[in-house]
């Protein structure tokens, strides 16, 4: 009798040291495939929007130089997207008038750096339209992460 007790012991502890190798496993190869996202460029900018020209202008402030080529730009009227979105980098688009300005436009450089404005001029075929007064959103995304959101009311 006495030998079945001193079994017992010696195999509860083989199976708590099996659970807690196991364990030790699961958690080793769990963060093993975790890796921390990069956050993304962080920049600064400022918006403008002129409903006589209906255009709309973005000036990189401050920060680090964007790619436009990884670059996607929203534009909402009072919370309603356009129509047409602008396909930076580009040189004439559908629901937008000539050629956009600055790094947006595809023949210039693609990168957009501090101190350097950007913008475009909605057709008036794109809706909604731009008029004075109106709620104007822009939002920035780099590569499927949100860099910037901007406001402002056109003049």
């Amino acid at each position: 009798m006495s030998d079945r007790r001193g079994v017992s012991p010696i195999l509860g502890v083989l199976l708590l040291l099996a659970l807690t190798v196991c364990l030790a496993t699961v958690v080793a190869v769990g963060l093993g495939g975790w890796s921390p996202e990069s956050a993304g460029p962080n920049a600064t900018f400022e918006l403008s929007a002129d409903a006589d020209g209906s255009s709309i202008a973005l000036e990189h402030v401050a920060g680090d130089p964007i790619d436009v080529e990884a670059l996607s730009v929203t534009i909402a009227i009072n919370g309603t997207e356009l129509s047409a979105q602008p396909p930076v980098p580009f040189v004439g688009a559908s629901g937008f008038r000539g050629t956009p300005d600055g790094p947006f436009n595809a023949r210039t450089e693609s990168e957009w750096t501090p101190g350097e404005e950007a913008g475009v001029s909605v057709a008036e075929t794109n809706t909604p339209t731009l008029e004075a007064g109106d709620s104007v959103t822009v939002t920035l995304v780099v590569d499927g992460r949100r860099i910037a959101e901007l406001e402002t009311t056109a003049t």
